[in-house]
């Protein structure tokens, strides 16, 4: 997307203005005369607006540069089809996730489409040399890897190892849980023959290092889910996956973000390989590879789709580690004062070492406003009038011009929202690592999901938070009246901004029942049930898991509940064959909910490649822009006040009895 004047002008103007109010902010507001905690706490609030605006500024930096032009070169190549494509080696990496998890990667893996005469080599890198994942690789004839001399050194050890024994010129790694589209090679593999095509013209382009594409889920993450948002709100990381690396990649800086991505051999064994002294060997496997000379590019459509952790205990120590990971890369590669660095790819990378400090700067936002209006800190001098005039402009205008992304994937309120969730989990484990305090033992995320009575007791800070922020906006409000209310208005929006984002909090972690064993893709594929040997009736898919489906027929033929059946689905010119029973029918009679009993191996592979080859239609791409951050709260709220009610009631009849 191009931007247009108009555009540009307000993008320039928010800035100016924000500029102009940090400058004053820097000067004329800090409370000298106050004690020194109070004046240490002013300064350190600064610097977090200050930081705030910076990574804002960094933002729209790469969104006013990322043209037309840059667009285009992300688009797909059209290869000639008499070009040879080059061989290309696909390592799925295990530790100890769940073998039937690690199947269906293996099956969807060795159902990619290659391209011309291209030989794929898959294989099985594992760590944890269970026999039962070197019989997985045996049933699908991949080869397999293990570490007879045990690893230390986690992902980055296990991928080294295996990259002793394969040599293609192109290599993709995938996570055991992040299962591959049909189109994964032909929508990827292009890039690599053009920039040789292109470096035969022109000897000044730069070798593609690798492609990224995008980390896509097939469930509905821990804010979707929880906060009832899977139809309007998109994944939390698609924001970064799907619109923040597009803008790196169109400065040659894509982030790897540790799957789903082809590497050009050369450029790994150009810097030595995987990265091992590091818990985010992929976040620093990418810049190594930019400052030996490559390029790295990112694309938008998703090629691959995974399953993220809902367990709100995996979530946040996945997260911890990935902040410490990029700090203790951060240091590794001195991205300030590397010289090797060129100053696009240096900004890229402050602005995601800036973004693990966010959560630090969300607890200092939050408890500013608490402290002055419980304990009259003052952390900001300022007279109203002047701190109106010289704000509100540029934080209206640089909020609103940031909330036009042009991908329509994240708005600003859902960004505050997850800060505030991930601040008190992240805010020390970020400051300790800065300090030199490391973690040193690499932790797999547990992607089991479901909620347990322990995930309640991360609630406790968010209610701690909520209960301070109701006090002081009760406290700071009471007995004033007209003018006194008006005065005040600019610490009552704060606490009461906090006090919506830390409601949504406290529901993210109080969590929602999960009734499904298995995700439901919307699949409407042809099919036949057989009843008791009688004639085959048409149905048709309207959705499908791993244990299930819902199909319609035509017309109703009265299938009780109990019912046991043969289904037939016809999908890429094969017969998908299994048996199964009547669990739910619809009042039409014409819609009918079946599980699976019985499925054979093979049959059981062909309907793993029918549901998981392709993206999850069911979860949205973007934001649903007639949703507001305003609509979800009500519906939260009204659904837990009705909750609790119906949980009063039941007690009182327990009791009654």
């Amino acid at each position: 997307m191009q931007l247009k004047l108009h555009q540009k002008v307000l993008y320039g103007l928010a800035v100016i203005l924000t500029v102009i109010y940090l400058i004053w902010r820097t000067f004329f507001t800090l409370p000298s005369h106050d004690h020194l905690g109070s004046f240490v706490v002013a300064i350190l609030l600064l610097l977090s607006e200050i930081l705030s605006n910076m990574t804002a500024f960094i933002i729209i930096y790469f969104r006013v540069n990322f043209d037309k032009n840059k667009n285009q070169q992300l688009d797909l190549p059209d290869i000639a089809p008499e070009i040879v494509w080059p061989d290309i080696d696909v390592i799925i990496v295990t530790h100890e996730e769940d073998i039937e998890l690690l199947r269906k990667t293996i099956n969807a893996a060795v159902n990619m489409t290659p391209g011309h005469h291209q030989k794929v080599n898959i294989v099985i890198a594992d760590d944890g040399n269970r026999p039962s994942v070197k019989l997985l690789a045996e049933e699908y004839q991949v080869m397999y890897i293990d570490m007879p001399e045990g690893n230390q050194a986690a992902k980055a050890g296990n991928i080294n190892h295996a990259l002793k024994f394969i040599q293609a010129p192109l290599l993709v790694v995938f996570d055991a849980d992040m299962i591959p589209f049909q189109t994964f090679l032909l929508h990827s593999v292009p890039y690599f023959i053009q920039n040789k095509l292109m470096q035969e013209q022109d000897n000044q382009v730069k070798s593609l290092g690798f492609l990224q594409t995008p980390q896509s889920f097939y469930n509905a993450d821990i804010f979707q889910y929880n906060l009832f948002s899977e139809k309007t709100a998109t994944n939390e990381q698609d924001f970064f996956s799907r619109d923040i690396n597009i803008l790196n990649g169109s400065n040659g800086a894509a982030i790897f973000t540790g799957s789903n991505a082809v590497f050009a051999r050369e450029a790994i064994d150009a810097v030595g390989g995987f990265p091992e002294k590091t818990l985010t060997e992929d976040f620093e496997l990418g810049v190594r590879i930019n400052l030996a000379g490559y390029i790295s590019l990112a694309t938008s459509e998703p090629e691959s789709s995974g399953m993220t952790p809902m367990a709100i205990k995996s979530v946040v120590k996945q997260r911890v580690r990935w902040a410490r990971g990029v700090i203790q890369s951060a240091r590794n590669l001195h991205i300030l004062t590397n010289r090797q660095l060129p100053w696009v790819n240096r900004l890229i990378l402050i602005n995601v070492y800036l973004y693990w400090w966010s959560f630090a700067r969300r607890m200092l936002f939050i408890l500013a406003p608490i402290l002055f209006a419980l304990w009259h800190i003052k952390l900001v001098d300022v007279n109203f009038w002047l701190l109106l005039i010289l704000w509100a402009p540029g934080y209206l205008l640089l909020h609103y011009v940031l909330g036009k992304s042009y991908t329509n994937i994240r708005g600003e309120r859902w960004g505050e929202i997850h800060e505030t969730f991930f601040a008190p989990y992240l805010w020390l484990p970020v400051l300790l690592e800065t300090l030199g305090i490391k973690q040193k033992k690499f932790k797999v995320t547990n992607k089991n999901n479901g909620q347990s009575t322990q995930a309640i007791l991360y609630g406790i800070p968010y209610l701690a938070l909520w209960l301070l922020d109701v006090w002081a906006l009760i406290s700071f409000n009471y007995g004033k009246w007209g003018s006194e209310i008006m005065y005040g208005a600019i610490i009552s929006f704060w606490l009461l901004t906090h006090l919506i984002n830390l409601t949504f909090s406290l529901y993210i972690a109080w969590g929602r029942q999960i009734n499904r064993q298995s995700e439901r893709f919307a699949r409407s594929v042809k099919g036949s049930i057989q009843v008791n040997d009688e004639t085959n009736i048409p149905i048709t898919t309207i959705d499908i898991s791993d244990k299930g489906l819902l199909f319609r027929q035509s017309e109703s033929i009265g299938l009780e509940i109990g019912r046991e059946v043969v289904v037939e689905l016809y999908h890429a010119g094969k017969t998908i064959t299994f048996s199964g029973v009547i669990r739910m029918r619809y009042d039409d009679n014409t819609r009918y909910g079946l599980q699976i009993t019985y499925i054979t191996s093979d049959n059981q592979n062909k309907l793993y490649h029918l549901i998981y080859n392709g993206r999850n239609t069911l979860l949205p791409r973007e934001k649903d822009s007639w949703m507001t951050i305003y609509d979800a709260l009500l519906f939260n709220v009204g659904y837990h006040l009705k909750n609790s009610w119906r949980n009063i009631q039941s007690y009182r009849r327990m009791k009654e009895k």
